[in-house]
């Protein structure tokens, strides 16, 4: 297959106007998407092309907007709406949990929203505590949510009109630190959405892990290696609903793993698939589940406090060296 390199965000931007070229329902709205070209320049342009009744800026209002997404949705549109960061989220946790992943259910399953909610997650740029944060742990805990983690390009192309095609709300996670890096894009997605991937196959031990943290992992994988550890990598893709299949038949071929996740430890994401490997897995063990993740406080402003609260390659290399010393 023909490949293409681009920057993460220029497929981001690809993804959007494939959907907007493809489907007149679909329109894109949220803080400084249009004149401004978004927060992160995702949208740079696409207002000149689409006009304003397709690329809507919005009020900082996000209780507001993604409401108004919703009732679109209701109305037979197919809305992207763009949070600027993850953290802001948190002010439209009523209409995103109370009314977007709840109502197929409450109406006996008459009513479908179908609304994609993009916002960009996760540490790494000296944007404080405020914006910084990596919350999708709270949102894979809601039912009748999906959520995606695209930590390569050919997922950030593709996976927007996987999650458009969806009949109910999708929530897309994109991390910062992926912006500005250039890779090949595959013209075609690699896989339905809720399938995790086997980035780079070992038999020693399994590093599961999504979105920014899987680069750290792939880069930890490869130095291993010059150590005759050979390390599995599972890019899991999709948060909720997860890919057991994937993690367990990996655990049953290393009979080790380490979870790595940018959230907090505690009541994190990571502790959910620990607890999974355990009570279906558990016998395929060889060792003890280990876990890397974020320090437990907010995240820091200065470069070098931020840096140390998050997850790292040395820390995962040190982890597998001891997971595979039996300790």
């Amino acid at each position: 297959m023909t490949k293409q390199k681009l920057t993460y965000r220029e497929a981001l931007r690809a993804g959007i106007e494939e959907a907007l070229q493809s489907d007149d329902r679909v329109f894109l709205m949220g803080e400084d998407v249009g004149h401004y070209g978004g927060c992160f320049a995702v949208s740079k342009g696409l207002l000149d092309r689409y006009g304003p009744d397709r690329i809507i800026d919005t009020p900082l209002c996000e209780s507001g907007f993604v409401g108004v997404g919703i009732g679109a949705a209701l109305g037979g549109l197919r809305p992207i709406v763009e949070v600027m960061t993850v953290n802001f989220s948190l002010l439209a946790m009523d209409q995103i949990v109370n009314n977007a992943s709840t109502l197929r259910h409450m109406s006996g399953g008459q009513f479908h929203v179908p609304i994609v909610i993009r916002m960009a997650c996760g540490a790494g740029r000296q944007l404080a505590a405020q914006h910084s944060h990596s919350w999708e742990n709270l949102y894979a805990h809601v039912p009748g949510l999906k959520v995606l983690s695209p930590a390569t390009h050919t997922d950030a192309r593709h996976m927007l009109a996987q999650a458009l095609a969806d009949p109910d709300p999708v929530l897309l996670f994109e991390h910062v630190m992926l912006l500005n890096e250039t890779a090949e894009v595959l013209p075609l997605p690699e896989a339905p959405f809720e399938q995790a991937l086997v980035r780079r196959a070992g038999n020693d031990v399994s590093l599961i892990t999504y979105g920014g943290c899987l680069n750290k992992a792939l880069t930890a994988a490869e130095q291993l290696s010059s150590e005759g550890i050979e390390a599995e990598v599972i890019d899991l893709r999709c948060l909720r609903p997860l890919d057991k299949a994937t993690i367990l038949q990996s655990v049953a071929k290393t009979h080790r793993a380490i979870i790595i996740d940018e959230g907090w430890y505690t009541g994190s994401l990571a502790a959910e698939i620990s607890a999974i490997i355990m009570e279906e897995g558990f016998w395929q063990l060889d060792a003890p589940v280990k876990r890397i993740c974020s320090a437990e406080v907010p995240i820091p402003y200065p470069s070098h406090l931020e840096q140390a609260c998050l997850p790292q390659i040395e820390q995962i290399i040190e982890a597998a060296r001891t997971i595979m010393e039996g300790q």
